[in-house]
């Protein structure tokens, strides 16, 4: 997959998901900008024009032409990760990651103009109904899925249990797409799955929500009683999430130093540091990433690989290394905006570049686990 491919994940579990695709790091807020300075006076201008001359006056809508002017403006900015949300989607975006959504069960990806699922959840409706990792979405109820943003996607698709809709999707290899009906269902999805794998502890983190962190207390404290003599962070396919949650993680694995470093478009550099909050560990690590490691993830495999914490095994991740912050304008709408870049603790740039592993795999699923255990074990 190439590293400077438009993607943006996102969980269609519920438009909150949208702070996760664009990033960990997303931020809220509401501040007033500066004076306009050169441009906006021609916009002022056509508008006064259209308002005026335009033959058909009656049937002007000023609402709809300024969601227009908006949405060319995030346009031309041509940043995969800046968005214009209208007043409906905004406040649904304002839900916090709890671990607990309304939806179908899928992450997806923009590539190439298509509306593409990175990975089904375990167990939902969308793994259910046989969507499968790769598989394009063609049609949502009808309407062309090429013809919408990701935001109008997500929106589509999530909904309230018990409803359903209608997906045209086509599966990877094959020709024809197929429809696929699928009941939304409220979806639990903790964060954190763990398994002893004899003596090495095996943790998957899915995404970072606000209770992940939380969740690993518990896990540390099984390892220390079940001996173990190693660890295996499997961060594949997780598509990031809060910035907060990944700093806290990783100080669990790091005595000291920086996370990652958030630069702004000041260029000035704010350093996230490690706070220890509960139980860590120094046991070796394998990080096991790939190709939909994203956002957060990336953060914290690159936070391990720089302070040689851990070794990085997998394939390259796809390198969404930028902060987005939740603006909200006068009609209720509101603007995702690319405010920062990510940079590793050794100054290593992670937006459209990725952090590549120290051990190319090309093996997956259980064979990539498999290859960590006896990397740990020496062999």
């Amino acid at each position: 997959m190439s590293k400077r491919m438009k993607i943006m994940v996102v969980t269609l579990l519920l438009v909150v998901s949208l702070a996760s695709s664009f990033g960990a790091g997303y931020t809220l807020g509401s501040r007033t900008l500066p004076s306009p300075s050169q441009g906006l006076g021609s916009v002022e201008q056509a508008w006064n024009i259209i308002f005026q001359d335009y033959v058909d006056k009656d049937s002007l809508d000023a609402s709809l032409l300024s969601q227009a002017a908006i949405k060319g403006m995030v346009e031309a900015l041509d940043d995969p990760y800046t968005a214009y949300l209208d007043a409906e989607t905004y406040q649904l975006s304002l839900s916090n990651l709890q671990g607990k959504f309304e939806g179908i069960g899928a992450h997806v990806a923009i590539k190439d103009e298509q509306l593409m699922i990175i990975a089904p959840i375990a167990d939902s409706p969308a793994a259910k109904a046989g969507i499968r990792a790769g598989d394009i979405i063609v049609e949502i109820d009808d309407k062309p899925a090429s013809e919408m943003s990701l935001a109008e996607a997500v929106l589509c698709i999530r909904g309230t249990k018990g409803t359903s809709v209608r997906l045209l999707i086509l599966h990877q290899g094959e020709s024809e797409p197929q429809e696929i009906e699928i009941v939304r269902a409220e979806i639990e999805v903790p964060s954190i799955r763990f398994e002893m794998r004899g003596d090495i502890a095996y943790i998957n983190i899915t995404n970072f929500s606000e209770d992940t962190n939380k969740e690993l207390s518990p896990v540390l404290e099984s390892i220390t009683q079940e001996a173990a003599t190693g660890i295996i962070l499997d961060l594949r396919s997780n598509p990031g999430g809060l910035l907060q949650t990944v700093v806290d993680v990783a100080s669990r694995f790091l005595e000291a130093g920086v996370v990652v470093n958030v630069v702004d478009n000041r260029g000035k550099s704010t350093p996230l540091t490690v706070k220890p909050n509960g139980v860590t560990t120094n046991l070796p690590l394998v990080v096991l990433v790939d190709g939909y490691s994203a956002s957060g993830s990336e953060v914290l495999a690159g936070a391990l690989q720089d302070h040689a914490r851990a070794t990085i095994a997998g394939t390259s991740t796809y390198g969404k290394g930028s902060v987005n912050t939740l603006r909200q304008l006068k009609d209720g709408s509101g603007l995702y905006i690319t405010t920062a870049y990510w940079l590793t603790p050794n100054g290593r740039l992670i937006e459209g570049e990725g952090i590549d592993p120290d051990y190319e795999l090309e093996l997956i699923g259980e064979d990539a686990i498999q290859w960590a255990i006896n990397y740990l074990k020496g062999k």
